[in-house]
């Protein structure tokens, strides 16, 4: 890896004493059950209602915008990124906030009732090719060409800087948890696109717990991003059918996400469709309904891919509502 990339933050409280003064901020719920067949306890995170924007990256991408406008004017900045939803919606929402213009790039097989609310929140949106991996290369192109700020929520090298930020924004809710769990956990399960995600609340919690927790990565087999390049000991490009973990099917990973998972992650597993989906009832069951994407994480605690009995406390993420 690049000396250069840098490895996550652990400034959660640089992010929460931005965000602390948005008025739609405030914590979300951590909930517990019982699993039936392990007997662990399990602990739900729960981001479906995170800012109203229903998802965890309500704290990326809108938490980097508010940090620019603190210290220059951004109402003649346009933000250009590419999305398979959530991510647009937090840079929408954040610019919409400021003043700025924000412009989203999605796939065509972003289902249409995502570009429907970036549109509703003002921002532009443009449909180019046929998976995340073209949008990206679209909206990197028309920031290039136009002048624009590109806010990815994925990293390289040469752009590091604003996703390592916004990576302080997703450690929000890994320090939430800290402060509402009543014990640190004994197994952590967190689903991975890009990375992101995984990365910021591995960090924190390693800062916070110490090596006791042992942190399960998980993605779509259809997108072994992580999995291959932890393997192969460097980055690698992958590929494979489209996945029903459409926020997770990512086939490259963010290399700060994968500098700091190298580090603090003691496992990565991939999971089908069909085996997340299956999981799917029980969450909605517990009144903890969400999609394959936002599930992926909890669908493998409760699949038992980790050896789990009655002692065990077991911290997933839900990172978006169904």
């Amino acid at each position: 890896m690049p000396a250069d990339i840098p490895v996550p933050s652990i400034r959660a409280d640089l992010a929460q004493g931005l965000l602390s003064r948005c008025p739609a901020y405030r914590q979300t719920p951590l909930v517990d059950h019982i699993d039936p067949t392990s007997g662990a306890r399990l602990f739900f995170k729960d981001e479906r209602d995170r800012m109203g924007l229903g998802s965890f990256k309500a704290l990326g991408a809108a938490y980097v915008i508010a940090h620019t406008a603190q210290h220059q004017d951004v109402s003649q900045t346009t933000f250009v990124t590419a999305s398979a939803g959530n991510h647009g919606l937090s840079v929408a929402a954040g610019a919409k906030v400021f003043g700025a213009r924000a412009v989203v790039y999605l796939s065509n097989t972003v289902p249409a009732g995502f570009a429907k609310r970036l549109n509703d929140l003002g921002a532009q949106v443009v449909r180019e090719g046929d998976d995340y991996a073209a949008s990206m290369q679209a909206a990197q192109d028309a920031a290039a060409a136009q002048g624009w700020t590109l806010l990815s929520d994925s990293s390289w090298p040469g752009y590091t800087e604003l996703p390592h930020r916004l990576m302080e924004g997703y450690q929000v809710l890994a320090a939430e948890t800290v402060e509402q769990m009543p014990q640190p956990p004994t197994h952590i399960f967190l689903q991975a696109g890009v990375g992101g995600l995984a990365a910021a609340a591995a960090s924190y919690f390693r800062h916070a717990w110490g090596d006791a927790p042992s942190i399960i990565v998980v993605e779509p087999d259809a997108a072994p991003a992580l999995h291959h390049a932890i393997v192969a000991g460097e980055f690698v490009s992958t590929q494979g059918p489209v996945s029903s973990m459409g926020r997770l099917d990512c086939k490259e990973a963010s290399l700060i996400a994968l500098k700091g998972l190298a580090r603090d992650a003691d496992h990565f597993v991939l999971m089908s469709d069909t085996a997340v989906e299956e999981q799917l009832p029980t969450l909605a069951g517990w009144g903890l309904a969400t999609s394959a994407s936002g599930g992926a994480g909890c669908a493998a605690a409760l699949a038992g891919l980790r050896p789990l009995g009655p002692t065990d406390r077991v911290l997933c993420i839900i990172s978006e509502g169904e």
